[in-house]
Order: C-alpha cells, then sequence, then structure tokens
C-alpha cells in the first residue's frame, strides 16, 4: 500500500520535469549510494533556481517517514524492487534516508519518469 499521497508525488514529478527540462541542468554522474554528497552539488550549482527551491521545500516539509516513501517510490519506478516487495523498499529508504532527500532525488535526471512509473505500480496517474 502506498504510504504518501499521490498528489504531492504528482507535484514533485511535476517540479522535477520542469527543472530537469532547462538546459543549464548539468548532473553529475549518478552513484548507487544516496548518502554520498553529489546531490549537495547539484542543489549548490543550481541554488537560485526558483523550481529546484519549490521542489525542496516541498519535500523538506514532509515527514522522513514520507520522504522515504518518495525514495521507494523511485526506486519501484526505476525497477528496483516490484510493487509486491513495497515494505522492502520502504526499510531501504529508512536504512539510507538523510536529511538531504531532495538533494538525492533531483539529482536523478529520471526521476519524474521513474516517479510516474512507481504510481502506475500502484494504480495511480497523475493525469487531471
Amino acid at each position: 500500500m502506498l504510504d504518501i499521497n499521490p498528489e504531492i508525488v504528482c507535484f514533485l514529478i511535476e517540479r522535477a520535469r520542469v527543472f530537469h527540462s532547462k538546459e543549464a541542468v548539468v548532473l553529475p554522474e549518478v552513484p548507487d549510494n544516496p548518502t554520498d554528497d553529489w546531490g549537495l552539488q547539484v542543489l549548490a550549482d543550481h541554488v537560485d533556481d526558483s523550481t529546484l527551491q519549490e521542489f525542496k521545500a516541498a519535500v523538506d516539509d514532509l515527514e522522513p517517514d514520507q520522504q522515504q516513501a518518495v525514495v521507494a517510490l523511485m526506486w519501484v519506478g526505476r525497477g528496483d524492487f516490484s510493487a509486491d516487495e513495497w515494505e522492502a523498499a520502504l526499510a531501504e529508504a529508512e536504512d539510507n534516508w538523510t536529511e538531504h532527500t531532495a538533494e538525492y532525488l533531483i539529482a536523478h535526471p529520471y526521476l519524474a519518469d521513474h516517479l510516474q512509473e512507481g504510481l502506475a505500480e500502484f494504480g495511480y496517474d497523475c493525469a487531471s
């Protein structure tokens, strides 16, 4: 069962699509470890970007368990876990949680697609 409001995820998808569509956005090679500080570099490089600020504020406003659910949903959408493995994905996200979740998420260039696929795995979509 999905542990986060799909509307919040849809907002994050929209902000991620806008941010990643900008020509000036350059993302580093993405490592597997969410605790690495490569995500912080994305924020530092684009600190004045209002779309990034909106995305970061939305993620930072979530409780840690909700942030973990977004990360787990991205992993499901990316194919690292199936929807049937949701509890395992959540446990992994909890084990790797840091206060830099927004940076970790936005540094994934296909974040919006992965979140959308993750929502679809649970029967949700962002259609109005």
